[in-house]
């Protein structure tokens, strides 16, 4: 079993460079099989989600070609069948974008339904109510998802709730549809409007992405095109929270500043300097971590994926914070875990109070998801003695050389594998 084993206890001070954004990626990729036309993508981050997505087009007959690591080559015309089977998606929910895409480009999709992190409820029941709105046919049985249309048409859809699957699949089979469609409440994530951009790139027409009403003329076809992902804001976040968490100073590069500014708020309220450039924050903290409060909630608000990262930070500020979960009702999972290592928090519902304490202490903890996996690295990182993260493969999944990068910050963490791996870690001369 991988896992991480950390000597807490120092700052982190540097610079990291931050890859491009999984939750774009993983969108752009199943737009890429939209067109007959080779698509090129570059900043492509390369974590288990995405690959498990290139291995999963492959094998319906994309070519997919690595440039390099972080390059990749699509060639949607080899496409061959249109059924992704649970055993390649089972453990990646953003499989179903390729529902959208293949809706849009052939009229027909057959994709089970998609798994992921277990941080609560994700029906699909918008993504199906756009599908239906724009002319197609869809049934779930024995666990796939079939769609299928004689034709696609344009039409108004509100969205029930703000919901960034649905908007991007929506907006991926209206891209090909007869006619003009809007998506109302539509969610403004960057990644959406990344989406967007790389579809208009392949000659969509779509207007509106980043505000709450999308407008899309559907087109006969799309072309190919060679598009660069957005740098990933939740990895950008989680380096920024670990800066101010361990008491250190870190630039944090290749980011959009824009795309942080509810992080960059908050880490101002808690003490932390911020200073922004064109293409980069450097995080400097305070020796004494302010309390506040925060609300998730959809962008431009405060993100569900960065509440455990700001949890954890928290958890070492003088006085008392207070966290509302408003998107993911089971986003409070990593807190049993931080209390074992000495945190003082109370949850009640949707609500977590937070007292904080002068500091952790190393134990061995277990990721319950991606980004709690992270943030529990993060407490290891400023607790006092060792610490183990056990089920290390969430974060895997949407973190590109997480440990190596802590380490050119100076963290004391290593990946192990054994129990000798471990004794040589924490015996290991100093």
């Amino acid at each position: 079993m991988e896992q991480y084993i950390i000597k807490g206890g120092t700052p982190l001070v540097g610079e990291v460079e931050i890859g491009g954004a999984k939750n774009a990626a993983l969108a752009i990729i199943a737009a890429a099989v939209m067109t007959d036309e080779e698509v090129i993508l570059e900043n492509i981050p390369d974590v288990e989600d995405v690959n498990r997505l290139l291995n999963a087009i492959e094998d319906v007959g994309v070519t997919v070609k690595r440039e390099d690591r972080h390059v990749v080559r699509i060639l949607g015309k080899t496409l061959h069948t249109y059924r992704v089977d649970y055993e390649y998606i089972r453990k990646m929910r953003a499989s179903y974008y390729l529902l959208g895409a293949f809706l849009g480009k052939v009229r027909h999709a057959e994709v089970a339904l998609p798994g992921g992190c277990d941080i609560g409820s994700r029906p699909i029941d918008q993504h199906i109510k756009g599908f239906r709105a724009l002319g197609a046919e869809v049934q779930i049985d024995k666990g796939v998802v079939y769609a299928n249309a004689d034709q696609l048409y344009g039409q108004r859809i509100y969205m029930d709730i703000v919901s960034v699957g649905a908007t991007i699949n929506v907006m991926l089979a209206a891209a090909l549809a007869d006619g003009y469609s809007t998506i109302e409440n539509a969610a403004k994530e960057p990644h959406v409007v990344d989406v967007a951009i790389m579809l208009n790139s392949m000659g969509a027409d779509i207007r509106g992405a980043g505000t709450d009403i999308i407008r899309i003329h559907g087109v006969s076809r799309l072309h190919g095109c060679r598009y660069s992902i957005i740098p990933d804001q939740i990895e950008a976040g989680t380096f920024m929270f670990a800066a101010a968490a361990t008491r250190g100073n870190v630039l944090v590069k290749n980011v959009i500043p824009k795309h942080l500014e509810s992080i960059t708020s908050k880490l101002r309220e808690m003490g932390s300097a911020v200073w922004e450039y064109d293409d980069a924050v450097r995080v400097i903290a305070s020796d004494e971590i302010r309390s506040t409060h925060v609300k998730t909630l959809p962008y431009p608000g405060f993100p569900t994926d960065m509440q455990p990262q700001i949890g954890v930070t928290l958890g070492l500020a003088s006085g008392t914070s207070i966290i509302i979960e408003s998107i993911f009702e089971r986003r409070f999972k990593y807190l049993d875990e931080l209390v074992r290592m000495g945190a003082q928090v109370k949850v009640e519902g949707s609500i977590a109070i937070i007292t904080g304490v002068e500091s952790y202490v190393g134990t061995e903890v277990t990721a319950p998801d991606l980004r709690a996996g992270a943030a529990l690295v993060i407490a290891g990182l400023a607790a006092r003695g060792y610490t183990i993260v056990d089920d290390i493969k969430y974060i895997l999944r949407g973190y590109e050389r997480f440990d190596e990068k802590l380490r050119a910050l100076g963290g004391d963490i290593a990946l192990v594998t054994n129990e000798r791996q471990r004794t040589e870690f924490m015996y290991r001369a100093v």
